[in-house]
């Protein structure tokens, strides 16, 4: 993606996503999908969509909630996905039918010129917190909605609420050094861990009505295929993958071990199911 595109503050989160970080996240697309199966179907059940709305889905990434809510507003409705990844956008359009009522744009959503008042309802999946400033973000998002417009949009709580992450994390941890840490405002998955810095930004950006859910799921990060399968997927994707990048293979082997003593209280039978607590936020453009 041209960086010129995107809001100047966000050039990391869009180099991140159009380089090898993005690749990866395209390439898992099929077990991604299946993965997070419960957390789209709660968007699905909470969001409301209607056959004959629109739907800007924010974040959309490999196409997965888009196809979903094209489904719901069908046939007379649209979807609109935009995400700033380049190879995840390709596997959406490749795995979206072709008579689906959806469109997507490769797209900085702080900064994306929107049809103004066109769209029925804001959507998002784990698509929303990786915005340097996103206040202005949602105020350019909300100025995209029609007055009667609602939001739904799903994000995770904090990290210590997330064995999802943190499982294998910390089993990479006993043989690599920390990565930096991140602040708790700063772009990346947790950074809408806070009720309250939620419900400020949103209110700052016009919305009202806000109205924050806490879920707690269990995720199959097998998805049903047993126990190498889940460990080799923390070793392709997520924050243990990140830690161990550049170090050399015996380092690897060990944390190997280490990820699969930690994620064996989890499994049952080819599943092993680990905790997982986000948030369902909702409000309403005016």
């Amino acid at each position: 993606m041209d960086l010129a595109q995107g809001h100047e503050r966000n050039a990391d989160q869009i180099a991140y996503w159009n380089g090898p970080g993005g690749q990866r996240w395209a390439d898992r697309q099929a077990v991604q999908d299946i993965l997070l199966t419960p957390v789209l179907d709660l968007l699905l059940d909470r969001a409301r969509p209607a056959p004959g709305e629109r739907v800007l889905d924010v974040g959309c990434g490999s196409g997965a909630s888009t196809i979903a809510f094209a489904r719901k507003v069908a046939p007379t409705g649209h979807v609109f996905g935009v995400d700033v990844s380049g190879p995840m956008l390709e596997r959406a359009r490749q795995s979206t039918p072709k008579d689906a009522p959806a469109g997507y744009a490769l797209a900085d959503a702080t900064v994306y010129p929107f049809d103004p008042a066109s769209f029925d309802l804001l959507a998002s999946r784990f698509g929303v917190m990786f915005f340097a400033d996103p206040v202005a973000s949602f105020a350019n998002l909300r100025k995209a909605m029609k007055p009667s417009g609602r939001l739904t949009f799903i994000c995770w709580k904090e990290p210590r609420e997330n064995p999802f992450f943190m499982a294998p994390l910390q089993a990479v941890y006993k043989h690599v050094p920390k990565m930096p840490q991140v602040g708790p405002e700063d772009p990346g998955p947790f950074s809408f861990a806070s009720e309250a810095r939620v419900q400020r930004i949103l209110g700052e950006a016009g919305f009202t009505g806000v109205a924050m859910e806490p879920c707690r799921l269990e995720l199959d990060v097998a998805i049903g295929r047993g126990m190498d399968f889940a460990v080799q997927g923390a070793l392709e994707i997520g924050p243990a993958s990140r830690a161990l990048d550049g170090h050399p293979d015996e380092v690897r082997a060990a944390a190997v071990n280490s990820i699969r003593e930690a994620l064996t209280p989890f499994a049952k039978g080819n599943s092993v199911l680990l905790p997982a607590a986000i948030w369902v936020v909702t409000a309403r453009a005016s």
